[in-house]
């Protein structure tokens, strides 16, 4: 069982099946929708999901015919999305999770479309903390 929460806490979930599919997700809408390079999501059954606490949160924006992005209203967090040709499952946002995952990334995908500044070779410092200098 996995937990997740939003960035305000708001809105807490459990996953009670596996994560499928786990991809980073290059494509212009994610990385419109997340702020960043890219987008790491991964499939859920929807009977696997399980939110526990704000439901009444959720919001959801319909970014194609059939296809919704849901987040929280109070923090703005992307929590998952969901397509009406694919009814039974959702497509979760990973970084919510709070718990750590067995599940590894498949795949970079819409790489075509990545952030021209986005170097997936990088080989950049680690830092466990801020960048160096900070």
């Amino acid at each position: 069982m996995y937990f997740g929460s939003c960035l305000c806490g708001g809105i807490r979930l459990e996953i009670t099946g596996p994560i499928t599919s786990i991809i980073h997700c290059h494509c212009s809408k994610c990385r419109k929708s997340s702020g960043t390079a890219y987008a790491t999501n991964g499939f859920v059954a929807v009977n696997d999901l399980n939110i526990t606490a704000g439901d009444q949160l959720l919001a959801s924006f319909e970014s194609a015919p059939g296809k919704h992005r849901h987040f929280c209203k109070i923090c703005a967090c992307p929590v998952f999305s969901t397509n009406a040709a694919v009814p039974e499952q959702v497509r979760l946002r990973l970084g919510i999770l709070d718990s750590p995952i067995n599940e590894r990334p498949m795949s970079h995908n819409f790489v075509s479309s990545k952030a021209n500044w986005d170097d997936l070779d990088a080989q950049l410092p680690r830092s466990d903390s801020y960048e160096p200098g900070r």
